[in-house]
C-alpha cells in the first residue's frame, strides 16, 4: 500500500480533524513503530506501520480494494432484502474486506457496478458536485424522433428537480427496440428511467457501461475484476477539487 501522510491517517481513523491531528503530532503525542514523530507530513504505511497516540495503538488499516462487477438484472445492491430477493453480495466471493457499492443500480438494471472499501473515494464519486460521468445504454420500445432526443438533451423537471442527459447518441435501431447511449453526471433514484419516461420513451432494458474512467467492456454478467491502477487514478482525478472555472475531465464519453 502506498504511504499516506500521518495526519491524514489519524483523521481517517477518527482521532481528530486534519488540523487537530497536526497539533497532536507537533505536541509529540504520536509515535510510529515506537519512535515519536514531531514532523507534520511524515509518510506512514497504514497496513504495516504501528501508530500510537498517547500510548494507545491504533488499528492497522485494511488494504483498499477496488472492484468492477457486472451486475445482472434481477438482483439488488443492498445486503439484505425483507422479500428475500438475491443480492449482488450473494454473487461475489469473500474479498477479505467488507466492500460496499458505489451508489446503486436498480433491481431491473444491469451493468457496471463499482465496489470498494474506500469511503473517501466513494463520497467523491457519488457526490453531485463532482459530476462524475455515468454512461448508460438504454433500449426503448418506441421509435426515437428528434423531439425525444432534444427533450433528453434539454432536460426535464422531475419530482426531485431537473434532470438531463449531457450527451445522447443512437446506437442501434432494430425491430425489438432502439438503443441509445446517454451520459449523465448524477446518480439519483431511477433517474435514467424517469428521464426517458418524461421524454415519452418506455425503457425495455437499461445497462450502465461506464463510470468515470472505468468501462464495463466484455465483462460477463455476474463476473468481476480488480480495477487497474490507472482506473483508480482516473477515479481519483475525477473527484479531485477543481477551480470553479476548471473544465470537467473528459471521462465517460458516449462510446460503444
Amino acid at each position: 500500500m502506498a504511504g499516506v501522510r500521518l495526519q491524514k491517517f489519524l483523521a481517517e481513523a477518527g482521532i481528530a480533524s486534519r488540523r487537530g491531528a497536526e497539533r497532536l503530532i507537533r505536541a509529540r503525542r504520536v509515535s510510529v513503530n515506537g519512535e515519536v514523530v514531531a514532523t507534520v507530513g511524515t509518510q506512514v504505511d497504514p497496513a504495516r506501520d504501528r501508530v500510537r497516540v498517547d500510548g494507545r495503538t491504533l488499528p492497522m488499516a485494511e488494504p483498499k480494494r477496488y472492484v468492477a462487477f457486472h451486475k445482472p438484472a434481477g438482483c439488488l445492491t443492498t445486503r439484505r432484502d425483507p422479500r428475500g430477493r438475491p443480492s449482488v453480495y450473494d454473487l461475489l466471493p469473500d474479498m477479505g474486506v467488507r466492500l460496499h457499492s458505489v451508489g446503486r443500480l436498480d433491481f431491473d438494471t444491469e451493468g457496471l457496478l463499482l465496489l470498494t472499501n474506500d469511503g473517501a473515494l466513494t463520497y467523491g464519486l457519488t457526490h453531485p458536485r463532482f459530476g462524475v460521468a455515468r454512461v448508460y445504454h438504454v433500449q426503448v420500445e418506441e421509435p426515437v424522433d428528434r423531439a425525444a432526443l432534444a427533450a433528453l438533451r434539454r432536460g426535464v423537471v422531475l419530482e426531485d428537480g431537473p434532470a438531463r442527459a449531457e450527451a445522447v447518441r443512437r446506437i442501434d435501431g432494430r425491430r425489438e427496440g432502439v438503443w441509445l447511449a446517454l451520459l449523465l453526471r448524477e446518480g439519483r433514484y431511477r433517474e435514467v428511467r424517469r428521464l426517458c419516461r418524461a421524454a415519452g420513451l418506455r425503457v425495455r432494458r437499461l445497462r450502465r457501461v461506464a463510470y468515470g474512467s472505468v468501462h464495463l467492456g466484455h465483462l460477463a454478467p455476474g463476473a468481476w475484476r480488480e480495477l487497474t491502477e490507472a482506473e483508480v487514478a482516473g477515479l481519483r482525478a475525477a473527484t479531485a477539487p477543481r477551480e470553479p472555472s476548471a473544465r470537467r475531465p473528459a471521462d465517460g464519453r458516449v462510446t460503444d
